[in-house]
């Protein structure tokens, strides 16, 4: 397990030639997800393909922040302004398509083999009948996962499935920002015990949305109502450069001997980030873990992106239902 660089939540797409199954899942999906209900597999494939060209300018705008940051300009400024700019687009753009197999006009795979390019997860809900294909289908990495349409807990098992696959990277955003990192950042984040405990932390936060920076080392989040912070992480081999930096600023010295000994952490790195005239701020050094070598600590921003925020954009989206024009004729 290996903690995800780069996470935000997208929408979830149900694909089903029966109406009423496609509106009982919608009714018993989290209400925190974006969903939208196909019933006809070519309306689907359109819109799936349509958003093609907006994940590659969603690529192209993450990995110019990157190399603009190679140049010297800061990666946290960049990206604030892009959580700004971006407004809610972001989350339009579909990360799981859960699709039916038997469908009349085309089945599900077919369905999914016209989406090659699309870079989401795909989960397959098949019959007793489908199995056969869909194990098939999974061997040959055509599918994420596969569930049996009749199972009797069809519903837990599906939204388990779309919340694990809601928090994987996509592959190729995952691997820009694991460019930013330092070896040894990278290898403590490959830790399964650091990914766990970094996990539970986020979560705790409440963050929708984060990235992960090497310099400073930490993590940028955003919780649902635009608010954003920072997540400080010092390994505790750095806690004398740390200390040394707080020096040089002007901090006095019993507060430059708490972050040597690893009691406070300091924001001088974040402020520098942000260009900030704001003082310094020294807050208790909370360690990760007693096997982890990372010290952590969480500083609020005086930020909040609202117009771009996940709320907003939960808030401006339709009654989950399949659209009449849709459902007429099926």
């Amino acid at each position: 397990m290996t903690f995800p660089l780069y996470q935000r939540p997208g929408t979830v797409a149900f694909l089903d030639d029966d109406p009423a199954y496609l509106e009982m899942l919608a009714d018993v999906m989290p209400a925190d997800w974006p969903i939208k209900l196909f019933i006809d597999p070519m309306d689907c494939i359109t819109s799936l393909r349509q958003q093609y060209p907006r994940w590659e300018t969603d690529t192209w705008r993450q990995q110019e922040m990157i190399e603009r940051s190679r140049n010297g300009q800061s990666l946290i400024q960049q990206i604030l302004r892009y959580w700004a700019e971006d407004g809610t687009q972001r989350f339009e753009l579909t990360r799981v398509l859960v699709v039916d197999y038997s469908m009349p006009a085309i089945n599900g795979m077919q369905a999914l083999s016209r989406l090659s390019e699309w870079p989401g997860s795909r989960i397959l809900l098949t019959g007793q009948a489908d199995e056969r294909v869909a194990v098939t289908a999974f061997n040959q990495g055509l599918i994420e996962q596969f569930i049996p349409k009749q199972s009797s807990d069809v519903t837990r098992r599906l939204t388990d499935s779309i919340k694990r696959f809601l928090t994987f990277p996509v592959p190729s955003q995952n691997q820009m920002w694991r460019s930013t990192l330092t070896q040894e950042q990278y290898a403590l984040l490959s830790s399964p015990l650091t990914a766990r405990l970094l996990s539970a932390l986020i979560q705790k936060q409440r963050w929708v949305e984060y990235v992960v920076i090497g310099a400073p080392f930490g993590v940028l989040g955003l919780d649902a109502a635009g608010q954003v912070a920072w997540l400080q992480l010092e390994h505790r081999d750095r806690l004398d450069d740390l200390a040394e930096l707080a020096w040089s600023q002007g901090m006095f010295a019993p507060e430059v001997k708490d972050i040597r000994y690893g009691r406070k952490l300091v924001d001088l790195e974040l402020q520098i980030a942000l260009n900030s005239n704001n003082p310094a701020r020294l807050v208790p050094a909370v360690p990760l873990g007693e096997e982890v070598p990372l010290l952590t600590a969480v500083f609020p921003l005086d930020l909040q992106i609202s117009s771009g925020s996940y709320a907003a954009y939960l808030a401006s989206q339709a009654n989950r239902s399949v659209p009449e024009v849709l459902a007429v004729g099926v």
